[in-house]
């Protein structure tokens, strides 16, 4: 019988000898492995490389044709290199590799110029007509909003001070030479300023809210929209109770109706994705829901441009034009552009 020094010595040799025969194994296995699939991996590196380098004119045509297989290729050797701990080295060649061809595959194909010159050529307005019936939606519900805002401060003139921010001489009562002094000579007066910063934060709120609560398949956003328009109403009574409604209307549109579109768009925006969710039709919810978002998404991309100039307007255009008919011009004329850039001209296809 042995001594149980050289029985143990025996068991550790024996062991020692496996874990290398399963290194040895798992070496082999691994070199085959990679003998196997290197010549495609090469072949992959190779165009990422040149694509990467925007030499994509020089890649042939049957290396882009092959570029998705490649590409379909290389993560399956990764999945199997993973799950059948292949040595680390090759795992981590692999997912760099299989990480740079995913960009070229399905990233993005344009840089910000790019992407610009397609939001502006077309993207955008394909977008927003996209929203068709939600466009028509919103609309009536500012529409409603105007009129309830009207009829409320006609039956109760205390409902004004509810719908309208205070702190100037914009109130019931008040004369109607009080009120064109509102209106006309008055730019640089602090009160107007502040009644200006505050009906354009409102809107800008209003329009990022209408789009936010969209996902409650846009009843809020129908609400919201009911509910800022009412202020409209209320002022539209208010002058016109003196006479003074176009001229409230020129004061109004030189930014107006730009900012007034951009909450039409945001409200539509909102209760796109509301609508979709609520009739997803063929589609899973979450798949129409996502979908419908990236539309919207588009189009509050345009939203905040359209707020941006309506600042710009309100800012510098109506402190230098003091008499409502050039203020109805501007109004008409932004009103105009904005309905033909959105619906006339038609280039490019929505989302």
């Amino acid at each position: 019988m042995k001594p149980l020094a050289d029985r143990v010595a025996g068991w550790l040799g024996h062991d020692a000898e496996q874990a290398v025969a399963a290194a040895e194994e798992a070496a082999l296995r691994s070199d085959r492995f990679r003998l196997e699939r290197e010549g495609d991996w090469k072949r992959l590196e190779g165009i990422v490389a040149r694509i990467e380098r925007g030499r994509l004119k020089s890649v042939p045509d049957e290396d882009l044709l092959a570029l998705p297989v490649l590409y379909r290729t290389a993560a399956s050797s990764l999945s199997i290199a993973r799950e059948t701990s292949l040595d680390e080295a090759l795992v981590a060649y692999l997912e760099v590799l299989t990480q740079r061809a995913w960009f070229v595959v399905h990233g993005p194909r344009a840089g910000l110029g790019g992407w610009l010159r397609q939001f502006l050529g077309g993207g955008w307005s394909a977008a927003v007509r996209a929203l068709g019936p939600d466009i028509l939606i919103a609309l009536a519900a500012m529409v409603v909003g105007t009129l309830v805002g009207w009829l409320l401060v006609s039956s109760d003139p205390d409902w004004f001070y509810a719908l309208v921010p205070g702190g100037d001489e914009r109130v019931p009562g008040a004369s109607g030479a009080v009120l064109e002094r509102t209106l006309f000579g008055n730019a640089d007066q602090p009160a107007l300023s502040v009644f200006a910063a505050a009906l354009f934060s409102n809107n800008a709120q209003v329009s990022l809210m209408a789009f936010a609560l969209g996902f409650a398949f846009g009843v809020p956003s129908i609400l919201l929209l009911v509910h800022n328009t009412g202020m409209l109403g209320a002022l539209l009574w208010l002058y016109h109770g003196q006479g003074l409604t176009l001229e409230l209307v020129g004061w109004l549109s030189v930014h107006g109706t730009t900012e007034l579109f951009a909450i039409l768009l945001a409200g539509a925006a909102g209760i796109h994705i509301g609508r979709c969710m609520a009739f997803p039709g063929d589609a899973a919810v979450l798949d129409a829901a996502a979908a419908a978002g990236r539309r919207a998404a588009l189009v509050m991309t345009g939203v905040v441009l359209m707020l941006i100039v309506a600042a710009l307007l309100e800012a510098f255009a109506r402190q230098l034009l003091d008499a409502t008919a050039p203020r109805l011009v501007v109004g008409a004329f932004m009103l105009v552009f904005w309905t033909g850039y959105l619906f006339v001209w038609r280039r490019g296809r929505a989302a």
